[in-house]
């Protein structure tokens, strides 16, 4: 158990039964009354995003959660499916709440999943990812306005707005929590 007063950004604790990650915090001290401080939690079984105000004195359970290494193998409609490159012990995750997610998981890449008491609770997404272009419409001579833009489809299926100059068959980078083009990677 910690004070609410302790609580730092990026901690993960047990809320209402659940394990939550704290994704903002700000701690606000008034003229006038005791200080308290705004969360922003993100629970890791749900995705959902709750906004919380308490009391630095309040007592808050904080958890462990570890992070491992897990090859990502497939999709199958109901549930992602991993294995541990160490053991080979393989786990599936629920989609239900992170179908987003399978916008940006390639086949035998490796991603760090969020285990708490030994139970998968979330995959972590690195924050920019190469992906290659499958699907581009050509560029129509002239089009040249400040900033023009494409749709393209990636190789996951996302699809992601870039300048008119991206080809198929091009590598870009993404901004995974934006689902933005970043620049072509050049390889």
């Amino acid at each position: 158990m910690i004070k609410a007063g302790q609580i730092d950004k990026g901690m993960c604790l047990l809320f209402r039964a659940d394990p939550y990650l704290v994704a903002e915090r700000e701690f606000v001290n008034p003229g006038k009354g005791a200080a308290f401080v705004r969360l922003k939690l993100k629970n890791l079984k749900t995705g959902q995003v709750l906004r919380e105000t308490m009391k630095t004195q309040e007592q808050v359970e904080d958890i462990h959660v570890d992070d491992y290494p897990f090859q990502y193998l497939f999709a199958d409609g109901d549930s992602y499916h991993f294995m541990n490159t160490e053991n080979y012990e393989q786990i599936e995750i629920p989609m239900a709440g992170d179908e987003e997610k399978q916008n940006y998981l390639k086949e035998g890449e490796t991603y760090d999943i969020v285990l708490w008491d030994e139970t998968p609770i979330d995959i972590k997404i690195p924050y920019k990812m190469v992906f290659v272009v499958t699907e581009a419409e050509d560029a129509v001579r002239g089009d040249t306005v400040t900033g023009a833009t494409k749709t393209v489809k990636v190789e996951t299926g996302l699809q992601v707005k870039v300048p008119i100059f991206i080809n198929q068959g091009d590598k870009i980078l993404v901004n995974t929590e934006s689902n933005e083009y970043v620049e072509r990677v050049n390889t």
